[in-house]
């Protein structure tokens, strides 16, 4: 008598994708539930951004398949003007390739190994695949207990598309059949390193629907952006893997759907649809990131200094992650496409996500009116890369023609992005002045304590201020108001901290500046330097009505 077939989960066809429709309302979708209701959802809404970030790569890796690229601009621009996905096209895909997305599938398992083992035949807890869970530190989550012992197939597929984009370094379980095996682990040196998400400064971009971020996101095949690779093809059209890495994979991706769905690691979930125990993780299939700025286009990138002076030769590009301490606006230069060099190759890169939205934006393929939120996603590891310490999400709501270059608008929020950070810095002087003033020390992080509160007051105001602005905006009456608006807010706290700096650093005393010449510190002068500091970095800051004030809530377009 046979036993009866191993129940299947089907990605195509069973809910596991969260998601958020038109009137905020979430739930999970399946792969082709998504492309049929992608006009009528909003975003996809994962538990982590990262998680969010690599379920839309896979999701936009069948796109661009279901596609063929799509194959140039035109091809693009039809998409663009169709009310839905070519659905069609996009079920006849998935069809062919169903068995491939079945999550229990006892050969080919989605994005898994099915016979993975270790020497030992032993099964591994969820924490190995929880990116939430921090590794022998089980009382710092909230999920413990049944939260560990078993999750449901669906939550299961969202953490191994995770882990094949996010997962960290470190010392892995070796499985029977891998040549870099040493005493059941893997010991590599260099290390194997991180899965490949987690080297990039992610972005990608949001439309008003989940069907238009997909499109803003599908760069097509067209000369200037990507190239045609006949090799290049996602992980599901390939053999099974075994344990070992792939001797065909080691020239790395070929192109986007190679990279999308790279098999970074060797996986096996144990489990059925009842729920899933346990996950073995172990290396699979690395590449190296540099120079690979046309190929990755989701990612901000910048020139490593260390690796031109070791292989004597320029440029040498690496993904920038993102500062996980710092708000994006803070950074928004180095998120605009950079202005083209002259001489010398750019010492950034934006994403070309960005730089192709800019250049439909310049093309009228896309309306000067339109806004769009650039969404940036990031993983911060810890000791040698090999645990997680953060996980970084952040949005800027803004009219596409700041991402053009030589826009008026692109200046004016560079530059406003920019006073702030001027204002803040006199605000840090004038609490490290209050400080000498009262004869404490300036490096017990009162500076720093009081910048973190001027940014945090300044961060609401600046992203409604760039949601604002539109082609009928005056740029500079719009700065001129951003700088009145940092004037009033940086003033206040000025002030706050003056009247709590107490009668002695009112009285004050003599101290040496950096320059070695002895001024009297008192509150009194300190707030004289920090409103002459505060008049030098908002220039425009004079007092005329301002025309729109960011602070007060004004309707933000998606």
């Amino acid at each position: 008598m046979t036993s009866p077939p191993r129940p299947a989960f089907s990605l195509i066809d069973e809910p596991w994708i969260p998601a958020l429709d038109t009137d905020g309302r979430r739930r999970d979708v399946g792969l082709i539930e998504l492309f049929q209701q992608a006009q009528d959802l909003r975003m996809l809404a994962c538990e982590l951004p990262s998680q969010t970030f690599a379920i839309l790569r896979l999701v936009l890796a069948i796109l661009h398949r279901a596609t063929d690229g799509p194959p140039g601009i035109a091809s693009w621009q039809a998409l663009w003007r169709e009310p839905a996905l070519p659905l069609h096209d996009i079920s006849e895909y998935l069809d062919a390739y169903r068995d491939r997305f079945d999550l229990l599938h006892a050969e080919q398992p989605f994005y898994q190994v099915a016979d993975l083992r270790a020497a030992n035949d032993g099964e591994f807890g969820l924490e190995r695949l929880i990116a939430d869970v921090p590794n022998n530190l089980p009382f710092l989550t909230a999920r413990a207990g049944r939260g560990l012992a078993s999750i449901t197939p669906a939550e299961a597929a969202r953490w191994l598309v995770h882990c094949q984009a996010y997962d960290p370094s470190g010392i892995k379980t070796g499985a029977v059949g891998d040549p870099r095996v040493q005493g059941g682990k893997v010991y590599a040196k260099p290390p194997l390193g991180v899965a490949p998400a987690g080297a990039l400064g992610g972005v990608h971009l949001e439309g008003g629907t989940l069907r238009e971020t997909l499109l803003l996101n599908l760069i097509p095949i067209a000369p200037g952006w990507r190239q045609q690779d006949e090799h290049d093809v996602p992980a599901w059209e390939l053999p099974p893997r075994g344990a070992a890495a792939d001797p065909a994979a080691a020239g790395g991706p070929r192109g986007l759907l190679s990279l999308y769905t790279w098999q970074a690691r060797r996986l096996r979930l144990f489990g059925d649809r009842d729920g899933i125990t346990g996950a073995m993780i172990s290396y699979g299939d690395q590449f190296d990131w540099q120079d690979r700025h046309l190929l990755e286009p989701m990612s901000v990138w910048g020139r490593s200094g260390a690796r031109e002076k070791q292989q004597k030769r320029t440029p040498v590009y690496l993904p920038r992650p993102h500062d996980t301490t710092r708000a994006l606006w803070r950074g928004l230069q180095t998120l605009l496409p950079p202005p083209t060099p002259e001489r010398e190759p750019a010492q950034r890169l934006s994403p070309m996500v960005l730089q192709w939205l800019a250049q439909l934006t310049v093309t009228g393929l896309i309306p000067d009116a339109y806004s769009v939120r650039s969404r940036a996603t990031g993983m911060a590891y810890g000791t040698q890369q090999a645990v997680v310490d953060d996980v970084y999400g952040d949005a800027l709501t803004m009219n596409v023609l700041v991402l053009v270059e030589g826009s008026a608008l692109r200046t004016a929020a560079v530059d406003a992005a920019t006073d702030a950070e001027q204002a803040v810095k006199v605000l840090r002087t004038l609490a490290a002045n209050l400080a000498r003033a009262a004869g404490g020390s300036t490096d017990d992080g009162t500076a720093e304590r009081a910048a973190e509160r001027g940014y945090a007051l300044l961060d609401r105001a600046f992203r409604h201020w760039l949601a604002g602005l539109g082609p009928s905006s005056d740029a500079a009456a719009e700065r001129a108001a951003w700088q009145r608006t940092v004037r009033r807010a940086i003033a206040r706290l000025g002030r706050e901290l003056v009247d709590a700096a107490g009668p002695a650093a009112w009285v004050g005393r003599v101290q040496q500046d950096r320059n070695g010449r002895e001024l009297h510190y008192s509150s009194s002068q300190a707030e004289a330097w920090f409103r002459s500091g505060l008049a030098r970095a908002l220039p425009m800051a004079a007092d005329i009505p301002a025309q729109r004030d960011p602070t007060q809530p004004q309707e933000v377009r998606p």
